[in-house]
């Protein structure tokens, strides 16, 4: 779903860039455009409108969970010979 929106703004873009410089908002030609791209995007905007608080609620969930599939960061321990070495001033 946000891939395909992503994709019709890309879309989108190129097709504002390769409009002339007399098609602005207003002008046929602009809305014509826009109507397009509206129409291809409304079906993905409406799901992501009904369903896309569920998508965040699994991803923040999924994110503040440890998994088994993936290793936990090993903390490395630094000589304490190191850690106290005198500056010189």
């Amino acid at each position: 779903m946000l891939d395909r929106l992503d994709t019709l703004h890309q879309e989108w873009q190129q097709t504002c860039a390769g409009l002339p410089l007399t098609a602005r908002p207003g002008t046929p030609r602009y809305d014509d455009a826009l109507a397009d791209h509206d129409a291809e995007a409304w079906s993905y905007l409406d799901d992501w409108a009904t369903h896309g608080h569920a998508v965040i609620d699994i991803n923040t969930t999924a994110r503040s969970i440890p998994s088994p599939l993936v290793p936990q960061p090993i903390a490395k321990s630094t000589p304490l010979s190191s850690r106290t070495t005198p500056v010189r001033r």
